[in-house]
């Protein structure tokens, strides 16, 4: 079984991998997007999302890094992919599935959900131009608004040569409701295609896991919101643990804060820290009331005082 630590844009950035990859048993890990559109980019581009790159294209934890890319023009898009590749990148993984509307209006992510064609000339150029031990995989979701649509779009994606190809089982109209979860869609494409798959998609927890691997017959698993609100939940769906009690969320909360006062984005801390209470308050009670405590601060210091304070009367 593999478990996979997915992309999610001004989200899991190279701090929140870093932190993460180092508590859990993940397989691989993809960056937040790369976005490509009518020139080859600096190469300061790719080591900002994926400072990983200077380190074996590894966590370090030594977790693989997969760069992403997203874009529609498939002479740029190739150009590009050989340049991360250049870089020193494990793997590039291509996006179709983002359903972002600014990333869809201008015709990337979902949007070439639509166009099942032009996947397959994005995907194809690519993989003529990486050199071939360098993976170039690709992910998707089920279609546009029809699920059924998939079969083409899969269709494309393995006529292309990708190497593996993750499944979001929701359409782009599907966005991220419970209710649009279609699992069973990807053991439809199993049993057409040879291409490797990565199911994703509404894994919440170990059952959620083992119930994903019994519809999709797929067992390799990609996990994306649900990683940040039980910030082990790589393991719980590995290995079955348990989740990470409150008083190491906290810890780790610190950790997380060191990482990012010491890092580039410190200066955006407060608003990063607050975006991850969004997720942490769907698992936990306690973040709900620690969140309204520091929801009106705006400054570094009197945060992170504010979670040594709280930690300290836990112990």
């Amino acid at each position: 079984m593999r478990v996979i630590l997915g992309p999610m844009e001004g989200v899991l950035d190279h701090l929140m991998r870093e932190m993460l990859t180092q508590i859990n048993d993940y397989d691989f890990c993809v960056t937040e997007f790369v976005r490509v559109i009518n020139l080859p980019l600096p190469d300061h581009v790719f080591y900002r999302l994926c400072p990983e790159l200077k380190q074996g294209s590894r966590t370090k934890a030594g977790v693989p890094v997969k760069v992403q890319l997203l874009g529609q023009e498939p002479h740029w898009m190739a150009e590009n992919a050989v340049r991360a590749a250049e870089l020193g990148a494990c793997g590039v993984d291509l996006n179709f599935g983002c359903p972002a509307k600014m990333v869809n209006q201008s015709k990337g992510g979902a949007a070439l959900l639509q166009h099942p064609e032009l996947i397959y000339q994005v995907i194809k150029a690519c993989r003529d131009a990486v050199p071939a031990d360098i993976p170039v995989s690709a992910k998707i979701r089920l279609g546009w608004e029809n699920p059924n649509d998939c079969f083409e779009i899969v269709d494309a994606v393995q006529q292309a040569g990708a190497d593996e190809l993750t499944v979001h089982a929701r359409t782009k109209a599907g966005g991220y409701k419970a209710s649009e979860i279609k699992w069973d869609y990807i053991d439809q494409i199993r049993q057409k295609t040879h291409i490797p798959l990565i199911a994703n998609g509404e894994i919440w927890n170990y059952a959620d896991g083992q119930a994903c691997i019994d519809t999709t017959g797929i067992d390799s698993l990609m996990v994306c919101r649900g990683a940040l609100n039980v910030p082990n939940l790589g393991n719980i769906v590995k290995h079955n643990h348990s989740a990470m009690p409150w008083h190491e969320v906290v810890d780790l909360l610190l950790e997380y804060s060191a990482y990012e006062v010491r890092g580039d984005k410190g200066k955006y801390y407060p608003n990063r820290v607050k975006q991850w209470f969004a997720y942490l308050r769907q698992a936990y009670p306690q973040a709900a009331d620690l969140f309204r405590e520091i929801r009106t601060m705006t400054e570094v210091d009197p945060i992170v005082s504010h979670f040594q304070r709280y930690r300290d009367s836990l112990a």
